[in-house]
């Protein structure tokens, strides 16, 4: 697991340099440039930069060891950071429809082309940071990286709309002065939504929820393929950031000794963490056959 923290580690500090780099070229192209869709994009990257630390400082405290209070470790920070994460989504994007709807009011003028060139730019690079982080998230097992991904895949959102606004007003000139304000007021409720779609799974790994059918499947599979074992009947996972607990019930013969049964739960354990390595500890139960009054699941 050592190699896979590190992986996130790397990532964090890699998306919090990008986030800094690109907030500043918004920000100071948006100014410079007239555009409050650029200034509202600056914003959020600003935002994602103090999220990425969060995430940062989320992660190293998640990877702490099991201790004589936190037998199970400490992953659960992880979907707790994710939360956090969450309302500085919701935060931005408040600010952003609430400047937004100020700037609709108020006649500007409309903003520089070159500020689409450095908006294409930008929209190239967050997609390239977002597949990269999201891709580790995915790897990893990481709601907190999938968040900071959704982080970049939302500020891809908002400088593209912001991109879109800022074409409208320049082609169509005189009296869509403000296309770029609502392209950023559109790009606020994107956000919110995107929040909603991180907040999601997070919520489901606090609350235990299964959602864990395909790893599952294949921890029934092994089961099965271990000499001794008829068949499984229960099987829970829960997930803790990074690392995954299994609860396993498997069945028996009847008529073995305790020492064998024992035996073939060793095994059992041994096959499935040599196998599937992303799981961190995994509880045997052993069932007879003779006394099971649910259907046997093989």
């Amino acid at each position: 697991m050592k190699e896979q923290e590190n992986k996130a580690i790397k990532t964090i500090y890699i998306s919090i340099i990008g986030n800094v780099v690109l907030a500043l070229v918004k920000g100071i192209t948006g100014f410079f440039g007239n555009s409050f869709a650029l200034i509202a994009d600056a914003i959020e990257s600003t935002t994602d930069v103090f999220s990425s630390v969060l995430v940062l400082l989320g992660l190293k405290y998640s990877m702490k060891p099991p201790d004589e209070d936190h037998p199970y470790g400490h992953g659960r920070a992880e979907p707790l950071v994710t939360f956090v994460i969450i309302g500085f989504l919701v935060i931005s994007a408040t600010v952003i429809a609430f400047k937004s709807i100020q700037n609709i009011k108020t006649p500007h003028e409309i903003p520089a082309p070159y500020t689409l060139i450095v908006l294409g730019i930008i929209i190239l690079v967050k997609e390239i940071f977002y597949r990269m982080i999201a891709k580790k998230g995915k790897e990893l097992k990481s709601s907190a990286l999938r968040a900071d991904a959704w982080h970049h895949r939302s500020d891809a959102i908002t400088s593209l709309t912001a991109f879109l606004g800022i074409s409208v007003a320049l082609f169509m000139g005189e009296g869509y002065e403000a296309a770029d304000d609502w392209a950023a007021l559109l790009a606020s409720g994107i956000i919110v939504y995107n929040a909603y779609l991180i907040f999601r799974p997070a919520l489901g790994e606090i609350m235990d929820e299964q959602l864990h059918g395909d790893l599952i499947k294949k921890i029934r599979i092994i089961s099965k393929g271990v000499s001794g074992v008829i068949g499984t009947e229960k099987c829970f996972v829960r997930k803790a950031g990074m690392y995954h607990f299994v609860d396993l019930h498997i069945i028996v013969h009847a008529d073995i000794s305790v020492k064998e049964g024992h035996t073939i739960s060793h095994k059992v354990k041994d096959a499935l963490k040599e196998k599937m390595p992303e799981l961190t500890d995994v509880l045997i139960h052993i069932e007879p056959d003779d006394q099971l009054n649910t259907p046997t699941i093989r």
